[in-house]
């Protein structure tokens, strides 16, 4: 039996690309092992899934000044200490690492036990995790052809995001039903992100009067953003968070406006939505969902608005032309070369093992 490695973890964008891959490594009879930290977000994912996981020390390397410099450094020395044990009981023919501070080392570990190891970097421009990664990969997957030019020649192979494959089996009828819509208004959906984004919740809240004279909207706000005094509009539904219900959601919805993180936009990408982002800004973040947004923008994916941009017109004014030009965008996503992500990631997975 083939059995392979997967890691990375700190946020849920570091590990549902791995979740999309288990039902082909599954079907492929892959005996598939996880090695995340010890309680970190990574651990409640995976476990659901019936597959074994296995705890190690991780540490964040941080550009700024913190207490925790001092200290972190150890936790990673005895991360790959405990990951380097790990890969050599399990002996795995490969390694897949969707980045995070978790996968670093283990990602070192399958370098010095000479076990291939592909990674996959989201972002326009490599994480500090995956640059120190870079050297100890046999593989690169990224999502833009941007990426390309700051990954090692003959490495990186631009092959998009693995999607969740249940997101592409979505019944409009019972997304209706659950949100109480009407079929004679196009409905939006606005993702402000797990933990809900101020910025994006208020600039459309804003608007609501306006926009749903001609449309519909389901708000996903994030953890205690719901808004009690609009409850009762017809027209809006809003949650804190959607699990179960969200390949219907996208099933009804005609447009959608996001946060421009990469898997997320990824999804919207294999969906084919015509899509607003609103990318999180420099100020708060290195950067990367601006990249990541204006990349999109130039494939002519997507419409782009930054965070400082955002006032009443400028949106509404953007939805409009947005609804109005979907079938442009429609048709860009449609000819996009990273319409099979799994299939080229379990290529590469296969190819290595071999």
């Amino acid at each position: 039996m083939k059995r392979i490695i997967l890691t990375g973890g700190g946020t849920a964008g570091h590990v549902t690309p791995n979740i999309a891959l288990l039902p082909r490594l599954k079907e492929l009879q892959y005996d598939i092992h996880y090695i995340g930290s010890y309680n970190g977000i990574e651990k409640e994912l995976i476990e659901q899934f019936g597959i074994p996981y296995h705890g190690i020390s991780s540490g964040k390397l941080r550009r700024y000044f913190s207490v925790q410099n001092f200290t972190d450094p150890f936790r990673v020395i005895k991360g790959l200490g405990e990951a380097k044990k790990l890969v050599k009981v399990l002996q795995p023919d490969v390694i897949f690492s969707k980045g995070g501070f978790v996968s670093v080392p283990v990602v070192l570990a399958g370098k010095s036990c000479h076990v291939p190891t592909i990674i996959h970097e989201s972002d326009m421009t490599p994480g500090l995790a995956n640059k120190i990664s870079l050297p100890s990969a046999t593989k690169v997957c990224c999502n833009f052809p941007e990426t390309m030019e700051h990954l090692p020649e003959g490495k990186a192979v631009l092959t998009g995001s693995p999607i969740r494959q249940e997101l592409l089996s979505g019944d409009k009828f019972k997304a209706r039903e659950f949100l109480h819509f009407t079929s004679d208004k196009p409905v939006i959906m606005v993702v402000g992100g797990s933990l809900g984004s101020v910025a994006v919740n208020d600039a459309v809240r804003g608007i609501l009067p306006e926009l749903l004279k001609s449309f519909q909207v389901v708000h996903l706000c994030g953890k205690g953003k719901v808004d009690e005094s609009l409850k009762d509009l017809e027209g809006y539904a809003q949650f804190e968070y959607i699990k179960d219900e969200l390949k219907d959601l996208f099933a009804l919805t005609d447009l959608v406006i996001s946060r421009a993180g990469a898997n997320a936009i990824c999804e919207l990408l294999a969906l084919h939505k015509p899509n607003l982002l609103i990318p999180l800004s420099a100020n708060a973040s290195r950067g990367d969902q601006i990249l990541n947004a204006r990349s999109f923008e130039r494939q002519g994916y997507s419409v782009v608005l930054e965070e400082e941009e955002l006032s009443q017109e400028v949106l509404l004014k953007a939805i409009r032309d947005l609804y109005e030009n979907r079938e442009t965008y429609i048709n860009a996503m449609k000819q996009s070369p990273q319409q099979n992500s799994i299939d080229t990631i379990i290529d590469l997975i296969e190819s290595a093992v071999k």
